[in-house]
């Protein structure tokens, strides 16, 4: 491997930071819990999944965290519930709810990733100036590495609103779980299986 192929960052100054941190820390606070919310808020909605699951596939809640807990993505467990509720839901306005309920989670989902998957940046005052994505994303054919983003009030402020979009969704979500439950005890609809003309 080349010299100049394998560049570590500088390391950073510790003790100043140390130092300093005093400065920043209510800023810093406001941060930290701001992700902790997000974070707490988006598990507690991904969590709800088990009972979407568990309607969906009749069965009871400890059979359904076992396969919850099995499907180790978030995309898989949605990839779950959206293609059962295709085999069960036969009632389209019911089915087009939970669309667009599995639709308001994926936007936040977004969010959470970001602050997830990135590496957080920090000036000689301690301050956190910035994030730094670690996640690879393909644009226009190519693959991007490293997006930055700054960590300010209007930052902040996309926070908030996603902090209060996930609080909403929950009571939404709750609040779907017992139309589902009896969407469900309708005759629905059966996958079908193809048979190419078999006899």
């Amino acid at each position: 491997m080349s010299p100049l192929a394998a560049r570590l960052p500088p390391r950073p100054d510790f003790a100043a930071l140390d130092a300093s941190a005093q400065q920043s820390a209510d800023r810093r606070t406001l941060i930290l819990a701001n992700i902790g919310s997000l974070v707490f808020n988006w598990s507690n909605n991904e969590s709800m999944l088990i009972y979407f699951i568990m309607l969906l596939m009749n069965t009871d809640e400890a059979s359904a965290a076992v396969v919850f807990s099995t499907l180790n993505t978030t995309r898989a467990r949605l990839d779950l519930v959206q293609r059962l509720a295709k085999v069960k839901i036969s009632d389209k306005l019911v089915a087009k709810r939970l669309a667009g309920l599995i639709d308001d989670f994926n936007r936040c989902t977004k969010l959470r990733n970001e602050f997830n998957h990135s590496m957080y940046a920090v000036n000689a005052l301690g301050e956190v100036t910035h994030t730094n994505s670690m996640r690879i994303r393909e644009s226009r054919g190519g693959l991007l590495f490293g997006e930055v983003r700054d960590m300010d009030d209007a930052r902040l402020d996309e926070m908030a609103e996603a902090i209060r979009d996930l609080t909403t969704l929950n009571r939404e979500l709750w609040e779907f779980l017992p139309i589902l439950q009896e969407s469900l005890s309708q005759p629905g609809t059966t996958l079908t299986r193809k048979t190419d003309g078999a006899a």
